[in-house]
């Protein structure tokens, strides 16, 4: 039976290039697939990944129907044995519905890729639905570190490293504002606001060197 099925995890532990994995083995069989992103990395219209591979995407806007779009591609003849959909978090929690009944009035496997939650450990709002409606969540067992060594859980974004908890919960910081920028930090160090930077600014503190007394 077809599927919807969520990957999820946090930045920089593979969704991405595990998407990649997923168009070239099925189309090193012959099928051909949909490939829907938004906000990627690499620009409008690409599914990129941090290892520096890239293919062609369609580039999801707002309001944009996911079903019909499949739907007018198959009527002009054309083929979708499955569909990708990276950058899942950003998609509209109605255009999750959409790609649910792409699995079940159409009968083709969507394969979603995304983070959970923000920078503010808040749900997304296209990531909760695909937790609510998906056939299997699955969380990639490639672990992102923390700067501290520990498994990253959480999200961080960071202005000249030093991270903050206020803004637009879509900021895409790699295309759009190269001075903001994102890391991924162990629950404690994220509730502490500890980032690599802050971490080493610490270190270096006189406040924090040991004092000898005569």
């Amino acid at each position: 039976m077809p599927e919807l099925v969520f990957f999820s995890g946090t930045m920089d532990c593979g969704k991405s290039t595990l998407a990649l994995q997923i168009e070239h083995n099925r189309s090193a069989r012959g099928l051909t697939g949909m490939i829907f992103t938004r906000d990627d990395r690499a620009g409008e219209g690409k599914l990129s990944s941090r290892l520096g591979l890239v293919t062609d995407a369609v580039e999801v806007a707002d309001g944009q129907d996911l079903y019909v779009h499949l739907v007018d591609h198959l009527s002009q003849g054309r083929r979708a044995d499955y569909v990708i959909a990276d950058e899942a978090q950003f998609l509209a929690p109605e255009q999750i519905d959409q790609l649910a009944r792409v699995v079940d009035d159409l009968d083709i496997d969507v394969y979603a890729f995304g983070i959970t939650t923000d920078f503010r450990s808040k749900l997304f709002p296209g990531s909760q639905r695909l937790v609510e409606l998906a056939d299997r969540v699955e969380v990639l067992q490639v672990e992102a570190l923390c700067w501290c060594g520990a498994r990253a859980t959480h999200n961080a974004r960071t202005i000249g490293g030093h991270m903050v908890v206020e803004g637009a919960q879509v900021v895409v910081g790699d295309v759009n504002q190269p001075d903001i920028g994102y890391e991924v930090l162990c629950r404690r160090h994220h509730r502490r606001r500890m980032t690599a930077v802050a971490a080493r600014a610490s270190a270096l503190s006189p406040d924090v060197l040991p004092v000898e007394t005569a």
